[in-house]
């Protein structure tokens, strides 16, 4: 393994091994959201080609204490203070995506955005699902974490490859337009999931996704890559369900997400070349998952799949839309290009 196997080879296999067991983990655990530890599976392996260091360990464990205890703040501000805690969460957003723009650890910083959105408008409705959303973070993280560690033991990055470069860090103003560009892309989405929380908590997770992937597309090629990577996630949880369907099982769903993160995979570390940036392709994979997984907890409730899978498509598409329009205002208003 140690000689045949190269490193981008490696890298796949971590992606889709570790994804594929967090989702396997989370439904068979039974966990309240059983999307969020695959989902930062896959920021976490797609990312980083080396397992967290004790220092990015404390880190993390840091800022599931400060996202937590933030976001339960806001809830008493946002139910009392309604346009003063709206303004205080934006004020949060942008300061958590400028802090990964300017060297910060970019995982932190979609942590800290998720955290924030998800745990404040869960908490306007009902403080107990506020609750119970911090505990789906917090297990779907360490549940994320630990993965990790174990795929980089199973397929570890030989000693000679190089080292991951340094984050870049961007100019100061450049970096407070894209941040400012990247929490009115979260806003929309975070203000409807404040009308009904449980119902709309996909479109938070796809919106932070969004709002992520904002930070490094140009307007020029928006289209292409928010509403490309949507639709294609779109027709890959299509794909998944029908498959999954042939024969209902977990180790059938553990297997068919290692062959997607596979196909995935190889076009994300360009084994198989594309046009396409390797955020485009996470992207997809980020979306699939979501799609998927809400696709069977609604069977699972007993609710109609396919009008709950359309309704939702739709609304992931009308986030997306406005996302490009966000990215073409600032060009036009000389924002960053």
């Amino acid at each position: 393994m140690e000689n045949r196997l190269q490193p981008p080879g490696r890298r796949i296999l971590r992606v889709a091994t570790g994804t594929a067991l967090c989702l396997a983990i989370s439904f068979a655990l039974d966990l309240s959201i059983p999307v969020v530890a695959p989902v930062f599976a896959a920021f976490l392996l797609a990312t980083q080609n080396r397992p967290l260091s004790f220092k990015a360990g404390v880190a993390f464990a840091l800022v599931v204490a400060l996202t937590t205890g933030s976001g339960l703040l806001l809830v008493p501000l946002l139910r009392h203070y309604a346009f003063a805690g709206v303004m205080i969460t934006s004020l949060m957003l942008y300061l958590a995506f400028r802090y990964g723009l300017r060297g910060g650890n970019n995982l932190v910083a979609t942590f800290l955005v998720a955290g924030l959105t998800m745990i404040s408008a869960a908490g306007t409705a009902d403080f107990q699902l506020a609750v119970t959303v911090v505990g789906a973070l917090v297990k779907g993280l360490l549940l994320a974490v630990l993965v990790s560690a174990l795929t980089h033991r199973l397929f570890p990055e030989p000693k000679s490859a190089r080292p991951q470069p340094a984050a870049r860090v961007i100019p100061n103003e450049q970096a407070s337009r894209i941040a400012l560009r990247a929490a009115l892309v979260v806003m929309p989405a975070y203000l409807l999931a404040m009308a009904d929380p449980a119902g709309y908590m996909p479109i938070i997770m796809k919106s932070v996704s969004l709002g992520r992937q904002s930070c490094t597309t140009t307007a020029r090629s928006a289209a292409r890559d928010l509403i490309g990577s949507t639709l294609l996630g779109g027709l890959l949880a299509i794909a998944f369900w029908f498959a999954l369907r042939l024969f209902v099982h977990l180790w059938m769903f553990f297997l068919w997400m290692l062959l997607f993160g596979l196909l995935v995979g190889r076009r994300l570390h360009g084994i198989s070349p594309t046009h396409y940036s390797p955020g485009f392709w996470l992207n997809s994979l980020v979306t699939m998952i979501i799609l998927l997984g809400q696709s069977v907890q609604d069977s699972v409730a007993g609710k109609d799949v396919y009008t709950a899978f359309a309704v939702r498509m739709g609304l992931f598409l009308a986030v997306t839309v406005y996302a490009c329009l966000m990215l073409l205002i600032f060009e036009q208003r000389g924002g960053v290009r």
